[in-house]
C-alpha cells in the first residue's frame, strides 16, 4: 500500500512536470553568470574553517603568552569574521567594487 502511494506520487509528479515544460514558455538566455546563492555558499562553506583556525591560532598564542600578538590576532580576526557574518556585506562590497571599476 505504502509503495503504490509512493509510485503514485512518483509518476503524478513526472506527469505533472512534463505538463508544466509543455506550457512553460521557452526561456531567455541570460548573458552573465547566476551568482545567487554564491555568497550564501561561501559564508556556510568557510564560516566553520575560519572558526577552527582561529580557535586553534589563539590557543597557541596564549600558550606561548604572547599576549600582544593574542590581541593583535583577535582585532584582525574579528575585522574577518564581519566578512563571514554580517549579512550581505559581500554582496555590498563586490558591488562597490565593481561600480569603482565602471562595470554595471
Amino acid at each position: 500500500m505504502i509503495v503504490k502511494t509512493m509510485v503514485d506520487g512518483v509518476i503524478g509528479g513526472i506527469i505533472a512536470g512534463m505538463h508544466d515544460l509543455a506550457a512553460a514558455p521557452t526561456p531567455e538566455p541570460t548573458t552573465g553568470i547566476n551568482t545567487a546563492g554564491l555568497a550564501d555558499f561561501l559564508r556556510t562553506f568557510f564560516a566553520p574553517l575560519f572558526l577552527a583556525v582561529v580557535s586553534v591560532v589563539a590557543i597557541f598564542f596564549l600558550f606561548t603568552r604572547e599576549i600582544t600578538r593574542f590581541v593583535q590576532f583577535i582585532i584582525l580576526a574579528i575585522a574577518i569574521g564581519v566578512i563571514f557574518y554580517v549579512p550581505n556585506i559581500i554582496e555590498v562590497t563586490a558591488k562597490a567594487i565593481a561600480g569603482a571599476l565602471g562595470i554595471k
